[in-house]
């Protein structure tokens, strides 16, 4: 299965807001858990901050499943 994209209409979003917002997590809590336990991977680099802000083109890991943002209109 190929990287889910997701269309952000914002300069940024930020990285608990995404995971939450793709759907990889069911609530900001366990966003913020799975980010201070080193689970999430921006660009292939292990993050801990959830407030690291994601522009289009950043590719999010966590888990087995893969987010790529995407700028643009369809958001």
């Amino acid at each position: 299965m190929g990287a889910k994209q997701v269309y952000i209409s914002t300069e940024y979003i930020t990285l608990d807001q995404l995971l939450k917002w793709a759907g990889l997590v069911m609530t900001g809590g366990e966003g913020k858990m799975a980010i201070a336990d080193g689970q999430v991977t921006v660009n292939g680099e292990t993050e801990t901050r959830r407030g690291r802000k994601l522009r289009d083109g950043d590719t999010i890991s966590f888990g087995s499943r893969e987010v790529i943002v995407m700028k643009g209109k369809d958001s």
